[in-house]
């Protein structure tokens, strides 16, 4: 690995309640946290955009490489109890947060599994922290947080009960995420939809 130390993933304790996830501190190589930190994408738009749509560079691009890769994959999958490895799959980045961000949610039917790795050098806020939520109403019925600092990560399986969401912010909040999907058509769904969601938010700057 160029980037990652997937010991973070080998070691992390599983927890299956509410549902199955792992969370994990420092699974950034110290000696490129600065080079990340340097490459991350210029992105001036909120929201998720995909690595096709952007030209990635350095330490970053080889961040990309080790998350998708079949190693990262089947670490994971040991953790989660799935195969990821042969399954599609879509890596997002995001820099700019908006109040509207983080609603409480399961993810889509359409979404197997996904990881989440933070590049935020510091993070004093309430806001913007991830939290795994017992259910769909309340932010303080959480059985864990996440603070989104460099290096910090969060695997969950999909489920009906898989809650998470963290609390307003507005600003800029480093990270990549890597979701596996049930099919190759759901891929092509989600970028579509994606693109045009970010072509919107040119337009309108929402």
């Amino acid at each position: 690995m160029h980037v990652i130390d997937l010991d973070v993933i080998r070691n992390a304790e599983i927890h299956d309640k509410p549902y199955r996830h792992i969370i994990g501190e420092g699974f950034l190589q110290k000696d490129k946290i600065s080079s990340l930190r340097q490459d991350f994408p210029a992105i001036d738009k909120p929201g998720f955009l995909t690595v096709d749509d952007m030209a990635l560079r350095g330490s970053f691009r080889d961040l990309v490489e080790d998350l998708e890769s079949s190693a990262m994959a089947k670490s994971l999958s040991d953790k989660l109890g799935l195969d990821l490895d042969p399954l599609p799959r879509l890596t997002t980045i995001r820099r700019l947060s908006q109040l509207k961000d983080g609603r409480i949610h399961t993810d889509s039917e359409s979404k197997l599994a996904t990881f989440l790795v933070y590049l935020n050098d510091d993070w004093d806020e309430d806001g913007g922290c991830l939290r795994v939520l017992n259910g769909p109403d309340d932010f303080d019925d959480m059985t864990a947080e996440i603070s989104p600092i460099m290096g910090s990560c969060f695997g969950f399986r999909r489920a009906a009960n898989s809650w998470h969401g963290h609390k307003p912010f507005a600003g800029e909040r480093r990270v990549v995420q890597i979701t596996w999907l049930r099919d190759a058509g759901e891929l092509e769904r989600k970028k579509k939809r994606n693109g045009v969601a970010q072509f919107f938010k040119g337009i309108f700057g929402r």
